[in-house]
């Protein structure tokens, strides 16, 4: 309940200070167990890419966010987010993400694991193709665009792309060969990239 009014509000909130533009929402599954995968721009990206998406998507977020406060901590908690400590192969995390998606949730991943301050898109990172193969998980691509820099009534656009399924990605046998991963991985960008170009 908390999550669905907390949603209805930051929605609300974006709508208010930007002029939103939603696209391929016939393309969001009906349920959850699969990996949202999107680009990052800002630090409202997890509000924008949630917008066209009625149920929870569960967010890792950087640790420090969790250390600024006792309340943000308790709010980020409460709101679906995970603390994840980058660059030290955060073990835990991965494990709970994993959980996420084999409950059925729906776990949102920004692809290239920091923001891009130019808007062109960055290099990719592992972890939702990993994700993706050990959670045997479909993947639906997002992009988010914006003209920087960015201000109130920004015209933003969110596109929802058709769905990966996780027979496309390309894996193979027991285990994930660092060449699947990076295959995959691109793969996962490119359809991100072709969402971008379709922006007018």
């Amino acid at each position: 309940m908390f999550y669905k009014i907390a949603r209805l509000l930051c929605v609300w909130l974006v709508h208010l200070l930007f002029r939103m533009e939603i696209y391929g929402k016939e393309n969001i599954p009906a349920g959850g167990g699969y990996i949202l995968a999107s680009n990052h721009r800002s630090n409202f990206d997890p509000i924008f890419v949630a917008t066209g998406i009625k149920s929870q998507i569960f967010f890792m977020a950087k640790e420090e966010l969790f250390e600024k406060s006792a309340f943000l901590k308790r709010l980020f908690l409460a709101l679906g987010a995970f603390p994840v400590a980058r660059g030290r192969g955060d073990t835990g995390a991965l494990e709970w993400a994993g959980d996420v998606v084999r409950s059925g949730g729906v776990l949102g991943m920004f692809l290239e694991g920091t923001r891009s301050k130019t808007g062109e898109l960055g290099r990719p990172k592992s972890g939702t193709a990993m994700l993706a193969y050990q959670t045997k998980a479909d993947v639906l691509p997002c992009a988010i665009y914006f003209e920087n820099p960015m201000h109130f009534r920004s015209r933003v656009v969110v596109r929802y792309g058709k769905l990966i399924r996780n027979g496309e990605l390309g894996f193979h046998g027991e285990t994930l060969s660092p060449h699947e991963m990076k295959a995959a991985s691109h793969q996962i960008m490119g359809e991100i990239a072709a969402l971008l170009e379709g922006v007018q």
